[in-house]
């Protein structure tokens, strides 16, 4: 498989001298974002103009290297610099040992610098998911046209059926196991980057407005916001070519767990059989929900509801299915991507739908029960331990899938703001190369070299669009809206119902108008410590001391957290879209509505900061 990356260069780092410095010698110009560059005066970072003449960014065949003007004494040691050539352009690290590409006006969250990975916090001593250590980074190069062969990824479950291509995948895993421990594509290697990612091991600098560093550390989170796509696009990605590459078989795919529909809503028995013999089984699943027959519940809160029978729980998958995908305007990103997440901003602002519910709620059923004590087995219910199971990758493989398919089938439209489009992250390819990608070049399936398997897509026929359960019996609130002020942040220690005001800008809008903008119900200040597995369901208009179930539109949603290993407080909101659950109650045009928290996982250690209803900003 020929690599997507151009070949490393020694750069020159030129100087630069602005009219506020009378030397040359004084001031050393570090490339920039095309509008202005860094520039090391004595002991500080400065942002200044710059003049610089830039390769064509859009042109893979153009070297990309931005060009500034020059003097012999610009040049850098070849240690103190991280060089490689693609599609982003130039980017390096000077003297300092700085990546200047995260210090620019934009505000992307930068690819961290993997040589400054640490343990976590003090109660993760002995876990170390740092990755090696290297001085040279490649940009990736995405290809001007797709491959003339895509790679192909099979439902898990049909999957089955096929026994070469089984034992392709069983053998990929079992060499990728087998490698030395300090090769980056190791297995455990490889889950590790989900753990540094995920646990606080990667951190970036933020300057101030005035270009100087303020050696403030930001944490780098890829979940809970607009990161959370594009960053597990990209580790599929190099995972599967790592595979492929170890088994001599660039048509290699992953396959995908089709947990969206009946014939998947299982744990996939290629993963399940043999457990001593087969590299793709891990003991540390659900040993309830690994039993043949177990039907996956997308909606499970940490204890399985023996209420429901197999086709009720599949029948309410699929509305859920139906609510997550369809409920919302095509151009409200923010309920379907995650809330933005520039650099600057305090990690967790915000998951999107297919990240609450079913990626969560499938991570936690996966995993051993959340009931044993902390740090036992765990992996898929952890997300520290989560990429250790082969699993794992199936299931976010069909998580990619939603974006796919909601781009291709449902009228999607990816995120044009450049903070998302820029924000990078680093991966180990099949060659053992650390590679910077960005989010721009992981937005077509088909240039990055795969497709999926067609497979049916039930829950979009309107027989799964959530009904109304008139008459329901509306609860009268315990708060009013005149009381959440002085009523909130509060403990959800048992379940609340609250009047919160509808806006007279959100109550009186057209048709047009509602399709190009959500009126969403926003639950802020949500707070409570990192290693609590933590679900909570949403209701609107419906009885509290009898909420209706996830098949009825007075269901508005759910908070679903998946545990970390380590225990601070984390900060996020929940933003979910009612302009349809609205109508269906015939609520549209009402001055209030009543929401009910009902806390399923996790009560009493839940704080909720307040609410609101407003129009959704992210169009």
């Amino acid at each position: 498989m020929a690599s997507p990356l151009l070949p490393s260069v020694t750069t020159s780092i030129a100087s630069f001298r602005p009219a506020l410095f009378p030397s040359k010698s004084q001031t050393n110009c570090l490339v920039g974002n095309g509008r202005h560059c860094f520039a090391v005066g004595g002991s500080r970072l400065l942002l200044l103009p710059c003049k610089a003449n830039h390769g064509d960014h859009n042109n893979p065949s153009s070297n990309n290297q931005d060009e500034v003007t020059s003097s012999p004494e610009g040049k850098f040691d070849r240690r103190d610099v991280l060089f490689g050539l693609g599609a982003g352009g130039l980017y390096g690290a000077a003297a300092a040992g700085l990546d200047l590409n995260r210090f620019s006006l934009a505000a992307p969250i930068p690819a961290p610098d993997i040589n400054s990975c640490s343990l976590t916090t003090e109660d993760l001593k002995g876990l170390d998911c740092c990755p090696k250590k290297s001085d040279i980074i490649y940009n990736f190069q995405l290809p001007e046209s797709p491959p003339a062969v895509l790679r192909t990824r099979p439902a898990a479950h049909n999957a089955a059926y096929h026994q070469a291509y089984v034992a392709k995948y069983k053998l990929a895993i079992e060499r990728m196991k087998g490698l030395h421990k300090d090769d980056p594509r190791n297995f455990w290697n490889q889950a590790n980057v989900h753990c540094a990612y995920c646990e606080g091991s990667y951190h970036y600098t933020m300057p101030t407005k005035h270009g100087i560093i303020d050696g403030i550390l930001k944490e780098i989170q890829v979940h809970s916001s607009w990161l959370f796509y594009p960053f597990h696009r990209w580790y599929l990605y190099f995972y599967e070519r790592i595979l492929a590459d170890l088994i001599q078989d660039p048509t290699f795919a992953l396959p995908f767990w089709n947990w969206d529909a009946p014939d998947g809503m299982y744990m996939p028995a290629i993963f399940e059989d043999d457990p001593v013999l087969n590299p793709l089984y891990d003991a540390n699943r659900n040993a309830k929900h690994r039993v043949p027959g177990t039907v996956l519940d997308l909606n499970y809160h940490g204890k399985d509801d023996n209420t429901k029978d197999d086709d009720t729980i599949i029948r309410h998958n699929l509305v859920t299915m139906n609510s997550q995908m369809l409920s919302i305007s095509s151009t409200d990103w923010c309920s379907f991507f995650g809330h933005p997440y520039r650099a600057g901003y305090q990690p967790n602002p915000g998951a999107g739908n297919i990240e609450k519910i079913p990626h969560n709620t499938v991570h936690n059923w996966t995993g051993t029960d959340s009931s044993l004590p902390p740090n036992t087995g765990e992996d898929m219910g952890v997300f520290y331990s989560a990429g250790r199971d082969p699993i794992f990758f199936a299931h976010h493989a069909n998580v990619d899938r939603m974006w796919y398919l909601w781009k291709n089938n449902f009228g999607g439209q990816d995120i044009e703001d450049t903070d998302w489009l820029d924000s990078s992250f680093l991966f180990y390819d099949e060659k053992q190369r650390l590679v910077r990608v960005t989010v721009r070049d992981s937005l077509d399936t088909t240039l990055l070299g795969y497709d999926y398997e067609y497979a049916d897509i039930p829950w979009i026929d309107p027989a799964y669009k959530p009904t109304p359960r008139f008459p329901a019996n509306k609860t009268e609130p315990q708060v009013s809206f005149a009381e959440l002020s002085t009523k909130f942040p509060a403990t959800l220690d048992s379940t609340i119902s609250v009047e919160v005001a509808r806006p007279e800008e959100v109550r009186n809008r057209s048709e047009v108008e509602k399709a190009k903008q959500e009126e969403v119900l926003v639950i802020r200040g949500i707070e409570f410590p990192a290693n609590v597995p933590v679900k909570f369901d949403v209701y609107v208009n419906d009885d509290a001391d009898s909420p209706s179930g996830p098949d009825k539109s007075e269901f508005a949603g759910s908070f679903v957290h998946v545990r970390h290993r380590h225990d601070h407080i984390i900060k996020t909101n929940l933003t979910l879209g009612i302009t349809r659950l609205l109508e269906d109650l015939g609520a549209s045009k009402d001055g209030s509505v009543v929401v009910t928290l009902v806390p399923r996982n996790g009560e009493g250690k839940i704080t909720i900061g307040g609410f609101s209803i407003e129009l959704s900003s992210c169009v």
